[in-house]
């Protein structure tokens, strides 16, 4: 029993580390947005949660330790993260300008007309320019902020026009997300069928895909009937475990804080299950209930 109660706190000391690791080495490939400051953000929600800690017990040394770590290294990044922070201001800011995303701006109504008021191109340059007349970081104490202004003073002046056809044009989309989500499904989808090159998605969901050839829907009822229950049951635990290091991730990214919150609750709970269990009190009742 305590041998498994001890796997059980390394498990949970182990999504631990896990979670620590991801905000260190967090990135994105969104546009506007900083993965390094999103893990900061994650790892001082850690921080904030691993601060509840009071049991000074050998069970809960690892996770002391685990939370020097963590505060060396917000101590360490901390002015960095405070001049991402402003930087990560004026990304908004440039945002704003362009009306980017599209679905964060509401569109009004003419009065006149009754058709939707859309931002002209001549509008966007004139709010850009403004911007750019602001943003005057100091090249000395503002290291981030000045390469930010300096890669968008001249990407504005390269690919500036080629910006503004989406605001002429109706319906034109100001990028490309969406196409190139639907073409990484359909390579994906390719490499599934052919079996040419492994995926991460292939990897996990490998196990319950099946291929059925049917002539009709009553034929494809008859293949899918003669599975078995037992197998069915045993492919959906295995999707489900599949899922669980993912589910994790996704809960983690939601909210940090509440996450790690809960695994030191459960590592909590262990830790004082394992302290009884090792109460003389506990083992005479034991020994008395197994002779």
């Amino acid at each position: 029993m305590n041998a498994a109660r001890d796997a059980g706190l390394i498990s949970i000391e182990k999504q631990i580390r896990q979670a620590i690791r991801d905000a260190v080495n967090r990135n994105s490939r969104k546009p506007l947005y900083w993965g390094g400051l999103a893990g900061y953000q994650q790892l001082r929600a850690i921080d904030q949660a691993m601060h509840q800690v009071t049991s000074t017990g050998i069970e809960s040394h690892y996770l002391h330790c685990l939370r020097q770590r963590v505060e060396r290294v917000l101590t360490r990044n901390r002015t960095l993260a405070s001049e991402l922070q402003e930087a990560h201001h004026w990304l908004e800011r440039i945002a704003s300008c362009l009306r980017y995303p599209p679905s964060a701006f509401q569109v009004g109504i003419s009065p006149e007309t009754g058709k939707r008021e859309l931002v002209s191109a001549q509008q966007v340059v004139q709010d850009m320019e403004i911007l750019l007349q602001q943003f005057q970081p100091l090249p000395k104490r503002h290291r981030v902020q000045t390469r930010l202004r300096n890669a968008l003073q001249k990407r504005w002046r390269l690919y500036g026009q080629e910006l503004l056809y989406c605001y002429a044009i109706p319906g034109l989309p100001p990028d490309n997300l969406q196409i190139e989500s639907l073409f990484g499904c359909l390579r994906r989808h390719q490499r599934r069928i052919s079996g040419r090159k492994s995926t991460v998605e292939l990897r996990t969901f490998g196990q319950v895909q099946v291929l059925f050839v049917a002539d009709s829907e009553q034929a494809l009822l008859k293949q899918i009937q003669s599975a078995g229950l037992g197998d069915y049951l045993t492919e959906r635990r295995r999707l489900a475990q599949a899922e669980v290091p993912g589910q994790f991730l996704r809960r983690l990214h939601h909210n940090p804080f509440d996450t790690v919150q809960t695994l030191l609750k459960q590592h909590s709970a262990r830790c004082f299950e394992m302290d009884n269990s090792s109460h003389p009190a506990f083992i005479k009742d034991n020994v008395l209930h197994t002779c």
